[in-house]
C-alpha cells in the first residue's frame, strides 16, 4: 500500500486526531517550555510551524485554562497580553509523558 493511501485510512485518522488534538496539551506545554513564556494568541500558528497541524483558537484557551487549573502552568498579565510560563510541576509532568512516548514507541 503507498504511503498516501496509508493516510487515509480510518485508524490512521483516528490515530493523528489522538495524537494531536486529542493530545494538545503536549503541544502547548512543549512550547511554553521552549519559549520560557508564550503569548497565547499566536500558539495556533506555532504549533502548525512545529508540529504540522493548526489547533482551533477556542481550543487551545479552553487546554490553556485547564493546564493552568492544574498548576502545570502560570499567567500574568503584561499590559492588556496574558503570558503563560511553565511550572516546575508542568516540566515534569511533559518530561514524564515524552518518556511515556518513547516506551510506547519502542514497544509497537
Amino acid at each position: 500500500m503507498k504511503t498516501f493511501e496509508v493516510l487515509r485510512t480510518s485508524p490512521v485518522k483516528r490515530l493523528r486526531s489522538l495524537l494531536t488534538s486529542g493530545n494538545l496539551w503536549l503541544y502547548i506545554l512543549s512550547l511554553i517550555r521552549i519559549n520560557k513564556r508564550i503569548y497565547a494568541y499566536k500558539l495556533d500558528e506555532k504549533i502548525e510551524e512545529e508540529y504540522l497541524f493548526k489547533p482551533n483558537k477556542v481550543m487551545i484557551y479552553v487546554v490553556l485554562y485547564k493546564l493552568e487549573n492544574e498548576k502545570l502552568i502560570k499567567s500574568e498579565f503584561e499590559g492588556r497580553r496574558k503570558y503563560y510560563t511553565t511550572t516546575k510541576k508542568g516540566i515534569e509532568t511533559l518530561e514524564f509523558a515524552k518518556e511515556y512516548f518513547k516506551i510506547l514507541s519502542d514497544k509497537l
